[in-house]
């Protein structure tokens, strides 16, 4: 695995995992700002970005053992630290927590996967393949920039179409039919750290199961943090960045 780190070595450490079909870069507009109260510590997980590829057959538990592997190397034996995780490496932080038990001050979600039931927003989206002009392509990856990741197009700026781009091309696993089940929520009792979670309010793969998550979620932690921003998708760490650092530092500052 590559990481990355930012901020004071003697700063407590902060690992962020970042959703599927993706990399380190999913907190491009939040590394600097977290880096002045912790030491970020950023993953490109297993199969994506420029880490090597897992060994095969692989699923949640085994792409977890991979990161958390990799957490206690890049972190100090004892050393506490939080989890902040983006979609489907929400799964993979939520496992990682498990198993590193006391040492989770706390664990947050960011537009969480593996959560059970979501309204199939997959079906609207298109599939690009090399053939296609290159200017068909651009055109297809803010649609679907478009239908999964924002909730305004017009936050659609040239940066996250880049992201986007690089990213596809470096993927090699299929993170899907994980972020589709539930086994974040089947997780969440096992976690010894306060929960967090953190939505855009028209995050497509939550709209409608906002308030059954968050109901069985309290039954498990009823000091839970949740936050939520109206109008802001999917991918609300990019979409609302100056909100979410803000809101991000107030729940971390709590466990």
């Amino acid at each position: 695995m590559v990481w990355r780190q930012w901020g004071s070595t003697r700063a407590e450490p902060l690992i962020l995992l970042h959703g599927g079909f993706g990399s380190w870069n999913h907190w491009v507009r939040n590394v600097e700002v977290l880096a002045g109260h912790y030491r970020v510590i950023s993953a490109d997980m297993p199969g994506q970005g420029d880490s090597d590829d897992p060994d095969q057959p692989y699923d949640a538990d085994s792409l977890a053992a991979i990161v958390t592997d990799g957490v206690r190397r890049v972190t100090g034996e004892s050393e506490p630290i939080r989890l902040m995780c983006f979609s489907f490496g929400s799964i993979i932080g939520g496992l990682t927590a498990a198993s590193l038990g006391e040492r989770v001050v706390s664990y947050t979600g960011v537009g969480a996967a593996g959560m059970g039931a979501r309204s199939p927003v997959t079906q609207q989206m298109i599939r690009i393949t090399p053939d296609l002009p290159a200017e068909e392509q651009a055109r297809l990856r803010r649609h679907n920039l478009g239908i999964l990741m924002f909730a305004n197009k017009a936050n659609i700026d040239p940066l996250a179409d880049h992201i986007q781009e690089i990213n596809m091309a470096r993927n090699r696993i299929r993170s899907r039919p994980i972020s589709l089940s539930d086994r974040l929520s089947r997780t969440f009792p096992l976690i010894k750290g306060r929960i967090n979670l953190i939505w855009g309010g028209e995050d497509v793969t939550a709209v409608g199961y906002f308030e059954a998550r968050h109901a069985a979620l309290r039954e498990i932690q009823p000091e839970a943090g949740i936050a939520m921003r109206a109008g802001i998708g999917h991918w609300v760490q990019y979409e609302d960045a100056d909100w979410f650092n803000a809101t991000a530092l107030d729940l971390l500052s709590r466990g």
